[in-house]
């Protein structure tokens, strides 16, 4: 066969470009898709079409000019990526579920798409959360099937069988706009949901029962990807250790538990975890010697295809299958592409550099996945591979040389490279996640030979003969024994609160002095840039005011009230059906996020499980100096506890002493904390779950002067047994603020509360609208109504606002569902 060589000139030439064109085409493309992304909202669609015809003519251009060409690929391919990505998000936005239909019980068909996760549900009941590909969808009353959403996100509870992956079922649910919850400084769960092309969410209803209509077809990954886990399952009974060898084996990353990944993130080994490049990379290469060594057994094969060019692509084809079987992820994408431009370029002879080989499979993957661009994982994975380009080149040239290197020497190489990968990935980590392991190393020292050569050949050739899992396994304890010995050592992990974007800036500066060879006294400089991302300034209140910020926990509590230097934690957010809490996942990685830990009090309300569920992952992680409320040995909440912090006054106004002998059983809610804080410029009234009989005895006792406040947390979520009239009346707020989840099943805030607070002209804000909410005493009105909804300040068009509240004057009973 003959050979093409295809080489790049490093400068344009006439009639064709040069590699510099195509460079700057590259980053021109990724910054298109990551810039469309910080969009408000998406323009009309004509705008594609301009731009689509703004590229054409910059790509003529470069092609009649060649040397103005890098200006002209520039022009061209950040054109072409913005009409591309523009209309990608306009069609997946364009997928939703009328509002009509939101809430009202429907008929769906589909397959379930991917594994279904189990969830933790209250008592003896059992869930599933499943991705449902829709096939039909209906309602009762109308003629015709509705519009079909594609894909749908379903939380399900006693289903008559187990659900399997590739399934057919019959459900009846009621479905609503998938939403996350929303707060800045915090990964997008938004975001995330419209990657993954899920548009709609909702739950099962029990009437009618649900159908399963079809078994699996035994053809399609996802079944044998559930054949693989299962029997696994049954092999491996500890779920730590069969859930790390399923992770690696079939790419299900929600098999570890929360507590495991904390661990991995903490000693600098999440990567590992994941199917990425290196676990790719070693199949390949495991899979080309074997091939080679069976294709030189034949000298008919031999004549047909040369055996170094055979064992290539059927190692490229072993990366491609264990690609597709573990699920898809970016890395293993990246990787995988990499191997087929490699095996590309050495069938055909093209010389190529590394970095534009690099460059064209990130921009290969934008095309089809634009939203990769805004995923960490995606950064993560190239700028590690292109350290490697940059730092290994005198290693591969030392490796070429026909001396060989003593073995400590290879060792002291393969540690450098590490090193030099932690050390570009720490600004990376730290923006990012705000944290940084510092036993990264030493972790990974041990764990990635061990996890690369020792646990996932096990878990991939326990396929084949089972009991090799039980081997795994023992190899998966191991690890995690290194692991948390790891995390245990001293100043195990760096963590920050989010850094300033000049401070982003000087880090990257820094990097770029530190990464390659540059003189001694560059790299010292590129040390002390970095600095400021390591200790990053953190913005203090003036002494005197009070920052309240009301954090989107779905249906629970979680009040953050901060001064100039304490920050109290009213309520810790609730425990959810996934066995997950709001503490772990959002109250103490915004903590960490705003630099507040340790945390100075933690006050619980109330026993109920929505506002103490998370509670134990902040005593845990947030190391508060006090506790108070209905926590154990917590000091009791009682009316007339007093203190004071930076010129902020704090009051307990119930509940008061009991005196004799209780007559009743007194609710949890009717013993709620209650806490008044008076700031310069406003005050706060934090009434937990109070019913409105103890709301009319704080009327009585404090009456309006005790009571009126700036801001108002209504009490119960706006539930129709709390906020009363002469209460509201008494408090007069500015704000009223719930914290409820979106379509809850409670139906709070209730019409009537809602009917109650407009009348009163009291503006109500809900954080299943609005996102977290901020508020500042030293604010204006009009500053709070600007800035202190979230969903607002950072507005993206995935993250459009959704429909407010429907005006309480004009709300009437439930209307029967019609078609549009």
């Amino acid at each position: 066969m003959a050979r093409h060589s295809l080489h790049l000139a490093p400068h344009s030439a006439a009639g064709r470009p040069g590699y510099g064109a195509w460079v700057c085409a590259g980053l021109a493309w990724l910054a298109g898709h990551a810039l469309l992304q910080w969009a408000p909202e998406l323009p009309p669609a004509w705008c594609w079409a301009v731009l689509l015809a703004l590229g054409l003519a910059a790509a003529l251009w470069a092609w009649r000019w060649p040397r103005q060409a890098p200006a002209a690929c520039l022009v061209a391919a950040l054109a072409f990526a913005l009409a591309h990505a523009g209309w990608r998000a306009q069609l997946r936005m364009a997928e939703t579920l009328p509002a009509a239909w939101q809430g009202q019980t429907l008929a769906v068909q589909g397959r379930i798409a991917g594994l279904p996760q189990p969830l933790a549900g209250w008592g003896a009941r059992t869930g599933w959360r499943l991705t449902l590909d829709v096939e039909s969808l209906a309602a009762p009353g109308v003629g015709s099937p509705l519009p079909v959403v594609s894909r749908l996100s379903l939380s399900c509870f006693d289903l008559p069988s187990v659900p399997k992956a590739d399934e057919q079922w019959r459900l009846h649910v009621r479905l609503r706009a998938a939403q996350g919850l929303f707060n800045p400084d915090l990964p997008d769960t938004s975001l995330w949901l419209l990657e993954q092309g899920v548009r709609v969410s909702g739950s099962c209803v029990r009437e009618p029962a649900a159908q399963r209509l079809a078994a699996p077809r035994v053809w399609t990954v996802d079944h044998l990807r559930q054949r693989w886990r299962d029997v696994l399952y049954q092999q491996v009974s500890d779920p730590r250790q069969a859930g790390v060898l399923t992770a690696l084996s079939v790419g299900e990353q929600a098999a570890l538990s929360t507590q495991d990944w904390a661990l991995m993130r903490d000693t600098g080994v999440a990567h590992l975890l994941s199917v990425s490049g290196l676990h790719i990379t070693m199949l390949a290469w495991l899979a080309r010697g074997l091939a080679q060594r069976l294709w030189q057994r034949s000298a008919r094969l031999c004549l047909v295809l040369p055996a170094p060019r055979a064992a290539r692509w059927l190692g490229v084809a072993a990366a491609a299958l264990y690609t597709v079987f573990s699920g898809w992820g970016v890395p293993a994408q990246r990787t995988l592409w990499m191997l087929v431009l490699w095996a590309l370029q050495s069938e055909l002879g093209w010389r190529w550099p590394r970095h534009l080989s690099l460059l064209l499979i990130a921009a290969w993957i934008c095309l089809w996945d634009p939203w990769a661009p805004v995923q960490p994982g995606f950064w993560l994975s190239f700028v590690a591979v292109a350290v490697l380009m940059a730092a290994d080149a005198q290693t591969t040239q030392a490796a070429s040389a026909p001396v060989v290197r003593p073995w400590w020497r290879s060792l002291w190489a393969a540690l450098r490279v590490q090193l030099m990968i932690s050390l570009a990935l720490a600004p990376l980590s730290l923006v990012l996640f705000q944290q940084l392991s510092v036993v990264g190393v030493l972790a990974n020292a041990l764990a990635i030979p061990w996890v690369s050569w020792v646990v996932t050949p096990l878990s991939l050739l326990g396929a084949l003969f089972n009991p090799l899992w039980l081997l795994g396994a023992l190899a998966v304890q191991g690890l995690l024994l290194w692991l948390q010995w790891c995390q245990q050592l001293p100043l195990a992990v760096w963590r920050v609160p989010v850094a300033p974007l000049w401070t982003w800036a000087a880090a990257l500066l820094g990097l770029l002095l530190l990464v390659p060879r540059w003189p001694l006294h560059w790299r010292a400089w590129g040390g002390l840039l970095l600095l400021p991302m390591l200790w990053p300034p953190l913005q203090r209140l003036p002494a005197g005011v009070l920052e309240l910020q009301a954090l989107d926990v779905g249906q629970g509590s979680a009040v953050l009230l901060r001064t100039r230097s304490h920050t109290l934690l009213f309520d810790a957010g609730p425990q959810w059906a996934s066995g997950q809490d709001a503490g772990t996942r959002i109250v103490v990685p915004t903590l960490w996020a705003q630099g507040l830990v340790p945390l100075s009090m933690l006050m619980v309300s109330h026993a109920d499980m929505d506002h103490r569920g998370g509670a134990a992952a902040v005593q845990r992680d947030a190391q508060p100096r006090r506790l108070l409320g209905a926590l154990p040995q917590a000091t009791p909440c009682l009316a007339g506890q007093r203190w004071q912090w930076d010129g902020v006054e704090f009051e307990l106004l119930h509940p008061w002493p009991q005196t004799g002998a209780p007559t009743r059983r007194v609710a949890e809610n009717e013993r709620s904390c209650v806490l008044r804080v008076r700031a310069a410029g406003g005050s706060v009234l934090l009434p937990g779950d109070l019913p409105a009989a103890q709301e009319a005895q704080l009327v009585a006792a404090y009456g309006a002067a005790g009571l009126q406040s700036s801001v108002l947390m209504v009490p119960h979520h706006g539930s129709k047994s709390s906020s009363s009239k002469p209460f509201i009346e008494a408090v007069a707020p500015r704000w009223a603020v719930v914290q409820a989840g979106a379509n809850n099943r409670f139906g709070h805030p209730a019409l009537e509360v809602r009917q109650r607070y407009a009348a009163l002209g009291v503006p109500l804000v809900n954080t299943a609208q609005c996102g977290a909410w901020r508020w500042r005493s030293d604010q204006t009105l009009a500053q709070t109504a600007e800035q202190g909804c979230a969903r607002t300040r950072l507005a993206r068009y995935w993250r459009p606002l959704p429909p407010p509240e429907p005006p309480a004057a004009s709300m009437g009973p439930e209307q029967p569902l019609a078609a549009p």
